[in-house]
């Protein structure tokens, strides 16, 4: 099952899609990777994901599965012999899990939503992400004992499901002047950050700041106008 061929469909943007490509890179895996068109995707992802029509698609052979933190499930259980993404304990793997729904549920949708905000809108959710942010500070004490990462003395799980978000913290805090993370408020995070940033299975795959300023800032006038437009 292993040597099948792999294949990702996402696009260079998806802080989701670069968890996947982590992964793979973590597990040694070869792959192929279609850059899609979000705005006229490909026959390829439709077939693929008919469910939710989204990215990230890992294709394994003729099977597709969906989902990022699926997906990374999906690989650690496959790729086994090579070296593991989530925590070898079932306490640990389920504390880790939570967390990274916790991320995609609540820290970076309350975070994203600081780019849309204004005036007083603004300081409550920079507010609410931030409380968030202290969390995972807190988190992180916790469940790294000491260790560079979450996963101990290298990256896993939840080190690559937070981690994928960072240059989107980072152009938040250029936009809107709200800093997440940092060196006086969450120390054990901001370490951490540059850490994960600088990783060999990482640097690859960091989007440039500039580039995915630019997009996000396409991305929210886009959403701004739809916004407008459904009244």
């Amino acid at each position: 099952m292993e040597d099948m061929k792999v294949k990702l469909l996402g696009h260079w943007a998806s802080p989701v899609v670069m968890r996947v490509h982590i992964a793979l890179k973590i597990k040694s895996i070869s792959y192929e990777f279609q850059e899609e068109n979000l705005g006229a995707k490909s026959d390829l992802l439709l077939k693929s994901n008919p469910v939710h029509k989204k990215i990230p698609v890992l294709i394994h052979g003729d099977f597709p599965i969906s989902e990022s933190l699926v997906i990374l499930n999906y690989i650690d259980e496959v790729w086994s012999s090579h070296p593991a993404i989530l925590p070898s304990h079932p306490i640990h793997r389920a504390l880790a899990r939570f967390w990274a729904s916790y991320i995609d549920e609540k820290w970076f949708p309350a975070a994203r939503e600081i780019l849309l905000a204004e005036n007083e809108e603004l300081a409550k959710k920079a507010d609410e992400a931030k409380e968030g942010t202290e969390l995972l500070e807190e988190a992180f004490v916790e469940i790294s004992k000491g260790e560079k990462f979450f996963g101990g003395g290298r990256i896993g799980y939840l080190d690559i499901a937070l981690g994928c978000y960072l240059r989107w913290v980072r152009v938040i805090n250029e936009l809107r002047g709200v800093e997440l993370i940092n060196e006086t408020e969450t120390p054990s995070l901001f370490r951490w950050a540059q850490d994960f940033t600088s990783d060999a299975a990482v640097e690859d795959f960091m989007p440039e700041t500039d580039k995915l300023r630019d997009k996000i800032v396409f991305l929210i006038g886009w959403m701004k106008a739809k916004k407008k437009l459904d009244g």
